[in-house]
């Protein structure tokens, strides 16, 4: 190695130009040195370096490189990664101190000025590449020993600290800090012991500490700690006192190996010392699981039920298991004692030969007793082995209970098959007591089924041997009061070694000793017994369980199957009913079609009446109103039966002395039903009527929309119970549907009819927004039918005279049906002086809005005019709309109404006047010209400008211009269209 070479052997590489060369050439070092390497420049040297290693740098200071000298190659010597540590000494020719302080200053190994050929300089050269030499060798060996030691100490599997002697920390590795979330000054200078290392460990600190003491003393101290994170143990915070790291945080157990040795210098003085913490965890658990492991192998075989036996060549036993006697009944000395396995298990239990041909041999069945005499069946398995001196090793399970149990089973798998084809409770009674004998062995058996219809558990099947044992059976109430209730209520099994003490036993002379009561779901109770005791063991049990279990499937088949057959026989009512709805569908159709088309109210309920009789729907049906007194019906519209006219005429419709059906419902104003014209055929005169035509069932519905009747609708079928609650709730909805559609042709009517009937009317209602409004503000609040709906709501103009327009909204803003008001105009709203009083306002009213309401039946809201003292409506009704009917919905809008004055007007403008105006123009383009009208832009002088207007509006006084000359050219077009002027072509530009 270059660390070990002496001054003989050494590689010296000298760098010097060779007009400098004295003293440091080949010549003069050859008897010192056997590899001498010349260079004349820093750039040469740097290169040989790269390519051939060398021992010691000799280097004068001026060389011939433009920009560096002998120190500048020291620099890039040291900077190199290959060799750090390589001795460098500077002999420059002319030296001095400066150069010297300087040289050091660079890390120079050895400084030797050169003042001519000398033998002393020569001598000095050598002394100092020799030192060079040494202190070169030095540096690499603490360099190995510091890159050693690194290499242990920044293991990343083990935490290390650096100690002083005392116990504080001197040096931590990344591992450790890392684990408690902590830097190096955080725990430098501290006590190791008191660190969060062993914050959750077992006495951790007493144990760090005398593990220190010992290695201050000069021994290993070697410590095994487990940590576990206590409950609340852990901080977020960054102070190493309360670290957050995983070390600390962390939720599972760990166990550390901590040694601490001693470090000692070349003395051998301890001047420090070196702890680690090694995570032994996985080698731990392993540990421990091996000793469960063992201790498993051991409880495993001591308490599993198969038995293993080893023997060698001649059937001497070499190993019995522990758990011999669950099977034998014997200790395993006693086996032991028995001397073979022929003993055990009986001779030629299986061949020799076969066995070693195969190698192993599975399920050999044989039979053999007990300590206790019993017989046990085994299954054996036998294979060849090599245990210590056995040879055959035997593997043998106790079958006994299997064999019973598959016995049994196959009895009751005759009884379930019997069981499919039964079709009563009492069938299956019979037949689990007949065969509880072969299934359970036992011979007394009994099944008691319950009544639901008096709450009674009765005795359903009995065997002989519960007759010879016990005698009758008798019947129990399903109480607690005795076992087969008990069971029954319960819902639980009951296994008895001794009937007798059972509290509950009704028959205490009974001959049964074991007994088991097992319930049959909802069905009953399943009894079975013997006169010897403790005759249930697990297999009698299981068995009897089984049984129960197959009687209680098929009683839930048998009554499963009775309910399907009544739920066929349900299914077939309910299709016969709906056949009937399918029916009533058709005519819904119909009926809805003939609607559609339908032109005026009389269309309507011909159509109507003659739809419900097609077909042999329903035999007659009409559809009545009230009279012009409202004293009694009048037949409007009917189909049906030729004999339907005869029967309206002959029966009484008025309301004061008929309890016809139709009567009935026009006075209730609800559904009226007769399911059978027969009953009460001599108390209501109608019924002989009807039944003399062959209606034997009818109802009545009226044909209400929007709380108003526009009459009643009565159908009549020739079979009772014609009209169920199904048909019943479709014709109802038939009455609201009609209504509807009467109530729509009114309204189209209304709005092509140019005759009228105008209709005025005094209201007295506290709760009309006009009258509040008018009643608050002690004004008078005019509306001429202006409105303008948007899509959350309905808007009016009104006009206040008497009080001005902010006082009126104010009091607006503060009633439940105005959603928002604001003032379109003040003063001069009744022609007198701008005094502010009187002007315009816009109320946004909530639904629902009186006008809509009125729409909805054809009426018209021509004007309001509500004073402190009294309100006046005005409403127009077209010529094709009943008045009379129109005024009782303006009745039912209001709590007091009176009808002042009717009269008639003519309209004075063509009837699509206005129907073309409203096409032509936008939803916004009216509202912008209302808001102007209103506001007093048309005036003159104006009341509002253009630009005031906008403002209200919120839109720009551009758009605003723009939206009234739209609107008034508008207007033009259609006047002028309507009195046959020719209308100016448009610009285009508006």
């Amino acid at each position: 190695m270059a660390s070990a070479r002496t001054l003989d052997d050494a590689r010296l590489l000298v760098v010097s130009p060779p007009e400098t060369r004295t003293g440091m050439s080949p010549d003069a070092l050859e008897d010192k040195a056997t590899d001498v390497t010349m260079v004349s420049s820093a750039a040469a040297a740097l290169e040989h370096l790269e390519s051939r290693p060398v021992d010691c740098l000799l280097t004068a200071q001026s060389l011939p490189d433009a920009a560096m000298t002998g120190l500048d190659l020291l620099e890039a010597v040291r900077e190199r990664e290959c060799d750090p540590a390589l001795p460098v000494v500077l002999a420059p020719v002319d030296g001095d101190e400066s150069l010297a302080s300087e040289a050091i200053a660079a890390g120079v190994t050895a400084y030797v000025p050169r003042d001519g050929t000398t033998d002393d300089s020569i001598e000095e050269c050598q002394g100092a590449i020799k030192r060079a030499l040494s202190t070169g060798r030095e540096r690499r060996r603490r360099r190995e020993r510091a890159r050693r030691f690194d290499a242990i100490f920044e293991d990343p599997e083990t935490y290390s600290w650096v100690l002083e002697t005392d116990g504080t920390v001197r040096r931590t590795n990344e591992p450790a800090l890392e684990a408690i979330d902590a830097a190096a000054s955080d725990v430098r200078g501290r006590p190791l012991r008191d660190l969060p290392w062993w914050r959750c460990t077992a006495d951790g600190g007493a144990a760090i500490e005398d593990a220190i003491e010992r290695a201050a003393a000069g021994e290993v101290a070697h410590r095994e700690l487990t940590r576990v994170r206590a409950d609340g143990a852990g901080s977020a915070e960054r102070d190493v006192s309360a670290p957050s790291g995983k070390f600390t945080d962390s939720n599972e157990t760990h166990t550390f190996e901590v040694t601490v040795r001693p470090v000692r210098n070349e003395s051998g003085d301890i001047v420090s010392l070196l702890a680690r913490a090694t995570d032994i965890t996985e080698r731990t658990q392993l540990e421990r699981e091996l000793r469960e492991s063992e201790v498993l192998h051991r409880v495993t075989l001591n308490n599993m039920t198969d038995t293993i036996l080893i023997t060698d060549d001649d059937g001497a036993f070499t190993y019995v298991c522990p758990n011999v006697h669950f099977i034998f009944g014997y200790s395993d000395d006693e086996i032991h004692e028995m001397g073979t396995i022929d003993e055990l298990l009986g001779p030629d239990l299986f061949d020799r030969d076969t066995l070693e041909e195969e190698g192993v041999l599975t399920n050999i069945e044989c039979t053999t007793t007990d300590r206790a005499g019993r017989e046990h069946t085994l299954l054996v398995n036998v294979r060849e082995v090599s245990i210590q001196s056995g040879t055959t090793l035997y593997s043998c399970r106790d079958v006994t209970k299997r064999k019973r149990r598959e016995e049994a089973l196959t009895a009751l798998h005759r009884t379930a098959r019997e069981l499919l084809y039964a079709e009563t409770d009492h069938e299956i009674a019979n037949s689990i007591v007949d065969d509880a004998t072969d299934v359970l062995d036992l011979e007394a058996s009994a099944a008691y089924l319950f009544d639901t219809d008096e709450n009674v558990l009765r005795a359903a099947a009995t065997s002989p041997g519960m007759e010879r044992i016990h005698g009758p059976v008798r019947d129990h109430r399903a109480t607690t009061d005795t076992l087969p209730g008990r069971v029954f209520v319960d819902g639980e099994s009951r296994f008895f070694a001794d009937v007798h003490d059972a509290p509950s036993l009704s028959n205490r002379g009974t001959d049964l000793q074991s007994a088991a009561y097992v319930p049959l779901g909802d069905h009953g109770v399943f009894v079975v017994g013997s006169p010897e005791q403790d005759a249930f063991d697990d297999v009698s049990r299981e068995l009897t369980d089984l049984v129960a279990a197959t009687a209680e499937a098929a009683l839930d088949r048998v009554e499963r199957e009775r309910t399907l057959r009544e739920r066929d026989r349900e299914l077939e009512r309910r299709n016969r009913q709906l056949t009937r709805l399918n029916g009533i569908n058709e005519i819904i159709r119909d009926l809805d079609q003939a609607l559609v088309r339908a032109e005026t109210r009389d269309e309507i309920e011909h159509a109507v009446c003659d739809r419900l009789t097609a077909a042999d729907r329903f035999s007659f049906a009409w559809i009545g109103q009230l009279d012009a007194d409202g004293d009694r019906l009048e037949s409007h519209a009917h189909g049906g039966a030729t004999e339907g006219p005869a029967y309206i005429d002959s029966v009484s419709l008025s309301l004061a002395d008929s309890s016809e059906p139709a009567v009935r419902t026009a006075i209730e104003r609800d559904v009226t039903v007769v399911p059978n014209v027969v009953d009460g055929l001599r108390d209501e005169p109608w019924r002989s009527a009807a039944l003399a035509r062959e209606y034997q069932s009818a109802v009545s519905v009226p044909l209400s929309y929007d709380e108003f009747t526009y009459g009643v609708l009565t159908v009549y079928a020739d079979r009772p119970e014609a009209f169920d609650d199904m048909i019943r709730a479709v014709l109802a909805e038939l009455g609201e549907t009609i209504a509807s559609a009467i109530a729509a042709v009114e309204r189209k009517h209304a709005l092509v009819s140019d005759a009228r009937t105008r209709l005025e009317f005094e209201v007295a209602d506290d709760s009309f927004v006009f009258a509040q409004l008018a009643r608050r503000t002690d004004c008078m609040l005019s509306f001429d039918g202006g409105i303008r709906q948007h899509e959350n709501g309905t808007s009016v103009f009104a006009t206040v005279d008497g009080a001005s327009p902010e006082t009126v909204v104010t009091a607006a803003e503060a009633l439940v049906g105005v959603e928002r008001a604001q003032v379109v105009s003040s003063g001069g709203a009744s022609g007198g002086d701008d005094d502010g009083l009187g002007g315009a306002i816009l109320l946004d009213l909530s639904r629902p809005v009186l006008v809509h309401r009125f729409a909805d039946h054809g009426v018209v809201l021509q004007g309001i005019e509500a004073t402190t003292s009294s309100t006046r409506v005005v409403v127009d009704v077209p010529r094709s709309v009943d008045a009379r009917e129109s005024a009782d919905i303006v009745s039912t809008a209001f709590s007091d109404v009176e009808l002042r004055s009717k009269r008639t007007v003519e309209r004075t403008t063509p009837r699509d006047f206005r129907s073309k105006l409203r096409e032509q123009l936008t939803d916004r383009q009216l509202e912008v010209v209302q808001l102007a009208y209103y506001g007093g832009y048309f005036e003159s002088p104006r009341e509002n400008s253009g630009e005031d207007v906008a403002d209200t509006l919120d839109i720009s006084p551009a758009a605003f211009y723009r939206h009234v000359r739209t609107v008034q050219r508008t207007l033009f077009d259609v006047v002028f269209d309507e009195i046959g002027v020719p209308a100016k072509a448009s610009s285009g530009v508006e």
